[in-house]
């Protein structure tokens, strides 16, 4: 606060009261006293409101350097007049040079100015507008940016202008792809927890149906050897009967009911009934292994040797158009059971045939090929079939789902070699190849030395 100074009146001349009447002066000495009291007052707070004017044009400047968006403020005829960091960054250009310049001097095409155009005039009825505008970056290059345009107005409620905040589209684009990314993990992780308590559930489902199966099954089994004896013996005591004379209407009857043809076909009945409970068998096993987690017999397994012979297994019965052509790889040694991994490459390669020999016009093929990656061994199984429907892609591995014709398959095959995989620590992906068919890639972890 200054310091009151003393009042004019007392630097007056002696002389200068003279002729005036004392109360009248005396009276106007304490006029002059409250008008230089007002003007001190008015003083002080002059100086407060300055200080607090600029505070608040401080606290206006901080808020444009920190802002991240762009910001543009112009008068109605589109000249800059207020701009803040983001965009003299942007641009190349200091806030001083942006002043006064107009809007159209930072647009990049004909395309811009004519969307610039189009929202200067949308802005003038009193509503806002989002307009997609390209920008002539410091390095010469062209950055769109999403303006949001509204009318600013003055302390009357006159439009004197327009303000303008975007972003450029690359930071809202690489959001969004970030977001897409964690939209898309939490799909993939979602579906994995559905999986898995959907294949815990199946599990104990498929350990009862494998159990009562297996009572039907091994009484079918154990009936076959039986009859496969008693087809012997009747089959030595036939030939016996026959070398005798036997009168004409046994030999008439003998050739009406073809005993003969009968006998003869036995072997390959029995033979074809004893394979089918033995494969009813084989999938009633793979079921409680997919059932339990238990890892029997647990050795080191040359995977070459795996793949080799279930090669030679599968060729008996697949066609023989089916080509299979094989990579070996180093010696590669894994640790688990030999006979499930060996279950799984042959489920794999008979999918494969099945898959490649649908189509007529193509010679069915399959490639294998074993390599290692680190830690880790690939095997992978690519077919030039028709590859797998994109909607099937999520449910190949689900139990008892096939897309083969009824009887050609039990849709357990993939879902039961799933199982046997996770239960070694690997995986089992599906996917389809760019230039056609399928590919499996069997993943398993090496033993660590």
């Amino acid at each position: 606060m200054p310091a009151p100074q003393p009042s004019p009146l007392h630097h007056l001349p002696v002389g200068a009261l003279e002729g005036m009447d004392e109360a009248t002066w005396l009276d106007v000495i304490h006029k002059m006293d409250e008008v230089y009291s007002k003007l001190v007052t008015d003083e002080i707070e002059l100086e407060e409101k300055n200080a607090q004017l600029e505070q608040s044009q401080q606290f206006i400047f901080s808020l444009l350097s920190a802002m991240s968006d762009v910001l543009i403020a112009c008068n109605q005829n589109g000249m800059i007049e207020e701009t803040n960091a983001a965009l003299c960054e942007l641009v190349g250009l200091s806030e001083q040079a942006l002043r006064g310049t107009p809007v159209l001097d930072l647009l990049a095409d004909e395309q811009s100015v004519q969307r610039w155009q189009l929202a200067m005039y949308q802005s003038a009825s009193h509503d806002a507008a989002v307009v997609e505008i390209n920008l002539r970056s410091a390095s010469g290059e062209v950055v769109a940016v999403d303006f949001n345009c509204t009318p600013r107005h003055n302390s009357a409620g006159r439009q004197v202008g327009r303000v303008l905040v975007g972003r450029p589209l690359g930071e809202l684009k690489r959001a969004y792809q970030q977001l897409r990314q964690a939209h898309e993990a939490l799909k993939n992780a979602q579906a994995q927890l559905l999986h898995s308590e959907k294949m815990a559930s199946l599990g104990r489902l498929v350990a009862g149906v494998a159990h009562e199966l297996n009572n039907p099954i091994s009484f079918v089994l154990g009936n076959v050897h039986v009859l496969q004896r008693y087809g012997a013996r009747l089959s030595r005591y036939l030939q016996a009967l026959h070398q005798l004379d036997l009168p004409a209407p046994v030999q008439a009857l003998r050739a009406e009911l073809r005993i003969d043809h009968l006998v003869g076909d036995l072997p390959s009945l029995m033979a074809g009934t004893l394979e089918g409970a033995q494969r009813t068998t084989d999938i009633v096993n793979g079921l409680k292994r997919f059932a339990t987690a238990a890892h029997e017999d647990v050795t080191q397994v040359e995977l070459n040797a795996v793949v080799e012979r279930a090669m030679l297994w599968v060729k008996k019965g697949t066609s023989p158009r089916f080509k299979m052509v094989w990579t070996r790889g180093p010696d590669c040694f894994v640790t688990g059971n030999a006979g499930q991994l060996l279950q799984v490459v042959m489920n794999l390669i008979q999918n494969a045939s099945d898959a490649a020999s649908t189509d007529d016009a193509t010679a069915p093929q399959l490639r294998i090929s074993l390599q290692q990656d680190g830690g880790q061994v690939l095997l992978r199984f690519a077919d030039n079939g028709p590859g797998i429907a994109p909607e099937h892609l999520s449910r190949v591995f689900d139990p008892f789902f096939t897309t083969k014709s009824v009887g050609k398959g039990t849709g357990l095959g993939l879902s039961i070699s799933y199982g046997l995989v996770e239960q070694h620590g690997g995986q089992l992906s599906a996917a389809n190849l760019p230039q056609g068919g399928a590919v499996f890639t069997l993943t398993l972890p090496m033993p660590k030395a």
